[in-house]
């Protein structure tokens, strides 16, 4: 008697894993809701809930299923729903771990022929733009829909202009237009790049000849000085040089409708200094 009892408690964890059993899924759900209710209370603190997600295969689990998805509703109700066509449970791209890692994380730039390393990090702020989007698409995918971020700037030593890295999902990319056009023209997947989002193979744009003009002058860059990538996924990455501008031209927008500022939680203690940052980078490129 007295060795199963031992085991007793650890059977609603297990059973609530492998949903099993209506006693074992009661116990499941009521500790999903304590922990939503905590992180709630915390405002869906990056770094708590990365440390949250690494504890254990449990909480790794509830966060990739729940917990990632309810940080990304929070933090952008507006994108959330364009992207979701209003049903926000609904499976997006390779999952909602790969969106949340999007939406917070500078995944930094690897040395080629254009451009200079330069590492990752957590952005303090990103705004993301379907206006913007529209000036990565060419004419024939203008009905596609597509987030990009304002371009995260890295001062490059005394090299003239900023390193300038972004980043942006596709809604619905595999119905996409873009895609479709990938195919057709039958671009091979590049292979020596991945996606820093979810780890998928990518289509060089620039190879494909795909990227529009557009796209350089919504950046503020010079012609031909930026590149970027489309995962298998949606997500896209790229890099550009920046070139610096006068504060009469600098870009507005901010107003604009089709814009989303997502400004994230900073008290000088988890995002901005280096410990917390590096925990964090850590943790969630663990997660990924």
């Amino acid at each position: 008697m007295t060795p199963k009892r031992r085991l007793r408690p650890n059977s609603p964890s297990q059973g609530s894993g492998s949903g099993s059993g209506s006693g074992s899924g009661d116990s499941g759900l009521l500790n999903e809701r304590m922990l939503l209710l905590i992180l709630q209370s915390i405002k869906w603190d990056l770094t708590v809930l990365c440390l949250t997600a690494s504890l254990n295969q449990k909480l790794h689990a509830i966060s990739k299923r729940l917990l990632w998805r309810e940080l990304c509703v929070h933090r952008a109700p507006r994108m959330i729903a364009v992207l979701t066509n209003g049903l926000p449970t609904a499976r997006i791209g390779d999952g909602w771990h790969a969106l949340a890692k999007l939406m917070f994380y500078c995944c930094g730039c690897e040395s080629t022929l254009n451009f200079r390393q330069s590492p990752g990090h957590l952005a303090k702020a990103s705004r993301f733009s379907k206006t913007s989007g529209r000036s990565f698409l060419t004419k024939k995918c203008r009905d596609d829909l597509l987030y990009v971020s304002d371009p995260c700037e890295h001062p490059i030593g005394d090299k003239e202009g900023d390193l300038g890295i972004y980043r942006g999902v596709f809604r619905g990319f595999l119905t996409s237009r873009t895609r479709a056009c990938l195919i057709r023209r039958r671009v091979g997947l590049d292979d020596r790049v991945r996606c820093p989002y979810c780890g998928s193979r990518v289509w060089s744009m620039s190879k494909a000849r795909l990227i529009p003009k557009s796209a350089a002058r919504r950046l503020g860059s010079r012609d031909g000085g930026l590149e970027y990538f489309v995962c298998l996924n949606g997500h896209l990455h790229g890099t550009c040089w920046l070139v610096p501008l006068s504060s009469d031209e600098d870009q507005s927008g901010g107003d604009n409708d089709d814009d989303y500022d997502d400004e994230l939680e900073d008290d000088g203690s988890r995002i901005g200094v280096s410990n917390g940052t590096t925990s964090s980078i850590a943790s969630t490129n663990r997660l990924i």
